[in-house]
């Protein structure tokens, strides 16, 4: 493995190809040792040497190319190589095979305080994390009022870091990596803490650096923090590649394989295998790649650009990105939208109220059932929805099998033109734990009728009005000669 490629001209970031790890696992301590001795007596007794290990493939054939300036997401299950991945990338970790060239320095969040000293102080940390990562003395003297800053710990900056929270130390951690102006910046999953404040300005300085050209390799488990951050996004399972394109399309078959196990897991897995065997290499590392984040990954008729002067329904307007979870004693059915005049319709218009309506078939007897709905922009950011399961007394406290219950939600289009996607989830208890019982992502999708002479800005219509009073002087408009 080449941790840097004297190439520095070549147009990539990070270049991984048929990259393996597989560890030895022993089933007790002592077959450690009896590996280390008992296969050479055998083998000068001239009998074969046992084996007192199995073999574990956390890895498998891992081939992609990330090109500079690019922002990739990684997703997967637990267990499924993404963490082993990237520690192979950073050099923490050797591999078994294959090679990985990396073209520029790498600031990497791996995991909470990972290359920290516990008992230095965080002053003494960041010294020391930003030498590691080849900045001289006097460079870390110039940036460290900004590092301070950025974690905003306060006194405990000279407090030693083994008396620290989990959220401090990655505030700290993620001020000290990204101020040193990395080439290549590597997250797994370092953003789940903290909170929503230092959650934005995480985000924010992201931003900056997609914005100055920086390559980003991002590992979460946040299907929408991918969508709206990346431009690409691999989704691995059991140390394979399954699928490489775009972030809605593989978040999309991430979610769907999440919950899965078993047979229903293996037929998934090669479904998606197949998908991407389909896609070409068009969708991979061999043909072009937008370095913007994805705003599409849905069918060509939502992006339609004819104006729509009434509500009506669209037979050709379908959600190409609908992911359907396994159900356990629920089955969500009979989806659709509906307007005033109880008509089916998914071409709404601003100010008008609308219903979401679907059924739900229950095959066990169930407790403390919810229901709920999500709308979300094509980037899969969240606007808003609604779950009885947030009220006790909104849930219902048992439901038999085979029950059948319409749901109904009533909501006011007050979004701003454009295309949405609804999600539809039942919650229940099983064996006293909260689960989804049924869920549907991206159930339905419909488009909100552009609107003429519009003001509105952003994806939902405040009734925001302009008013204008010119204080001296006059003014001249398109439609009149005088000022308002």
């Amino acid at each position: 493995m080449s941790s840097e490629t004297a190439h520095t001209s070549d147009d990539f970031a990070i270049r991984v190809r048929d990259l393996a790890k597989q560890y030895l696992i022993y089933g007790r301590p002592e077959d450690r040792l009896k590996q280390m001795v008992v296969p050479r007596l055998q083998r000068v007794l001239g009998r074969a040497p046992g084996r007192y290990f199995r073999e574990f493939d956390a890895l498998s054939g891992l081939s992609f190319e990330i090109k500079r300036g690019e922002t990739v997401g990684i997703v997967g299950r637990n267990g499924s190589g993404k963490s082993t991945l990237l520690q192979i990338i950073c050099g923490t970790l050797r591999p078994t095979g294959g090679t990985v060239e990396v073209n520029g320095r790498i600031a990497a969040l791996l995991e909470l305080g990972a290359g920290f000293n516990p008992e230095f102080t965080g002053r003494e940390n960041v010294y020391l994390n930003a030498a590691i990562l080849g900045l001289s003395r006097a460079e870390i003297d110039s940036r460290f009022d900004a590092i301070a800053a950025f974690a905003d710990i306060g006194q405990f900056i000279d407090q030693p870091v083994k008396t620290y929270s989990s959220g401090m130390y990655v505030r700290l951690a993620f001020a000290t990596a990204i101020n040193v102006d990395p080439d290549i910046l590597i997250v797994d999953e370092a953003l789940a803490v903290g909170d929503e404040a230092f959650q934005r300005k995480c985000f924010a300085r992201i931003e900056q650096i997609q914005e100055r050209g920086g390559t980003i390799l991002f590992v979460s488990h946040s299907v929408q923090s991918i969508v709206q951050l990346c431009s690409r996004a691999i989704l691995i399972d059991g140390g394979e590649m399954l699928l490489e394109g775009k972030p809605k399309l593989v978040t999309g078959q991430y979610q769907r394989l999440i919950n899965l196990q078993g047979a229903a897991a293996i037929a998934t897995r090669e479904e998606i295998k197949a998908l991407h065997r389909d896609l070409g290499p068009s969708s991979s590392e061999g043909g072009p790649v937008s370095t913007e984040p994805d705003k599409s990954g849905t069918h060509a008729s939502v992006h339609a650009e004819a104006v729509v002067s009434a509500e009506r329904f669209d037979p050709a307007l379908v959600s190409p990105t609908q992911v359907e979870y396994a159900s356990n004693g629920a089955q969500i059915s009979d989806i659709r939208l509906l307007n005033s005049r109880e008509m089916p319709v998914n071409t709404l218009e601003q100010g008008r109220r609308y219903t979401y309506e679907y059924q739900v078939r229950f095959d066990a007897d169930l407790e403390g059932i919810g229901f709920g709905m999500m709308i979300r922009t094509v980037s899969g950011f969240e606007i808003g929805g609604a779950s009885s399961s947030l009220v006790p007394s909104q849930r219902l406290r048992f439901v038999p099998a085979g029950v059948i219950v319409r749901l109904r939600f009533q909501f006011d289009c007050n979004l701003s033109p454009g295309a949405y996607f609804v999600n539809a989830g039942v919650i229940g208890s099983i064996n006293g734990e909260e689960r989804f019982l049924h869920r549907v992502l991206d159930a339905c999708v419909f488009r909100v009728a552009p609107v003429e002479d519009s003001i509105t800005t952003g994806v939902c219509d405040l009734g925001i009005s302009i008013r204008k009073e010119v204080i001296s002087g006059s003014v001249r408009t398109d439609t009149s000669s005088a000022a308002e």
